[in-house]
């Protein structure tokens, strides 16, 4: 069962928590994790990219010239795709890219990367986590006392007003429930921070 410190807002180690072992200390299936990383980007696609076939441009009802005697090759429309402002073969139309993927499969994963982070010590756990105010300087404060250094994932168990406040406008730092933790983020934000009562949720959610 692993174990990791647990920090106050001013870095200072206040305690240790036990982590549930399903959760922080479960196999790393990458192939499930890239799979629900293809599966999360596929359906942000809104698929409404569209080109016209020639049945769709205007124009182009009658022959540009006749059928012999011109030289020429034959040619039934202006609008045919080998023409300039002719139509597309094989474009795109609108389509659903939306992949399907089970749940525990998805909660696989998150368990996953989850475990990945307790193994390269990239997890912080805040015994609380309440601002005085809502001031960027707060959560960088809090950023540095924990010694967190790149992109940083806040993953909280109860909504904090002023957490949210200080840290929307500080690039690399995004806040969340704690139970809304996905593949997308945990691959993309190199730390994860999370309070005590969202590592219970998570263990609500996940085990």
């Amino acid at each position: 069962m692993p174990q990791v410190p647990v920090y106050n807002i001013e870095g200072k180690q206040v305690d240790t928590i036990d982590l549930n072992e399903k959760i922080f200390a479960a196999p790393i299936r990458e192939a499930t994790i890239h799979q629900a990383a293809v599966r999360q980007l596929a359906n942000r696609r809104q698929g409404t990219a569209a080109t016209k076939t020639r049945g769709m441009v205007a124009g182009g009802a009658s022959k540009p010239w006749r059928q012999k005697g011109t030289g020429r090759a034959r040619q039934g429309s202006i609008r045919a795709p080998q023409f300039r402002h002719g139509g597309t073969v094989f474009g795109p139309q609108p389509r659903d890219y939306r992949q399907e993927m089970p749940r525990k499969a998805r909660r696989a994963a998150v368990r996953s990367l989850l475990t990945s982070k307790v193994n390269e010590n990239r997890l912080r756990v805040l015994d609380q986590l309440q601002l005085p105010e809502g001031k960027t300087k707060r959560v960088v404060a809090l950023l540095s006392a924990l010694n967190v250094e790149g992109k940083a994932l806040i993953g909280m168990g109860a909504y904090d007003e002023n957490t949210v406040r200080g840290a929307r406008n500080i690039p690399g730092v995004k806040t969340l429930p704690a139970v809304n933790l996905n593949t997308l983020d945990l691959l993309d934000y190199d730390n994860l921070i999370l309070t005590r009562d969202g590592i219970d949720a998570l263990e609500r959610f996940l085990a």
